[in-house]
């Protein structure tokens, strides 16, 4: 794979929707719709959220978002297409979104993901994070969120 970089994007172009769409797909057929928590291609266009894309060798292979809490920053949509894992996209995209964060003043990264999601949690862990409570509207007791967290 070729260097990869990372910049703003818009969830509406159509190489980030199938990303997109590849997650929540994914999503979709390892939890009931009632735990998932994506949001729409056009709620990640909200003003408050930072999207990105990682590109190699001229083909978008990840993306991911940063969504301004006030209070926290939360990691939204993130996802790499099959064919780019393992080459550290991922970390990239995580990278950015805690430079984001810190030149927002914003003192916490937060993300609520899956069980199961073993590749995901490792990277999270190996990059600080740590669990956490559940937060804004998470349910404190749904069965297959991991709520995690790491200061900046």
């Amino acid at each position: 794979m070729c260097a990869v970089s990372i910049q703003p994007g818009d969830p509406l172009d159509p190489n980030a929707q199938a990303l997109l769409q590849a997650s929540q797909d994914m999503m979709q057929s390892l939890f009931a719709s009632e735990d998932n928590h994506f949001l729409s291609f056009e709620e990640l266009r909200a003003p408050h959220i930072q999207f990105f894309v990682a590109n190699s060798d001229a083909k978008t292979v990840g993306c991911a978002a940063l969504a301004d809490c006030v209070e926290y920053g939360e990691v939204k949509s993130m996802y790499v297409d099959q064919d780019a894992r393992g080459n550290g996209v991922a970390a990239l995209l995580l990278e950015q979104l805690m430079t984001s964060a810190r030149a927002q003043n914003l003192p916490l990264l937060r993300l609520e993901t899956g069980k199961g999601l073993d590749a995901a949690l490792r990277l999270y862990k190996r990059l600080g994070f740590v669990d956490c409570p559940a937060f804004g509207d998470y349910a404190p007791d749904a069965q297959y969120s991991i709520y995690m967290e790491r200061a900046l």
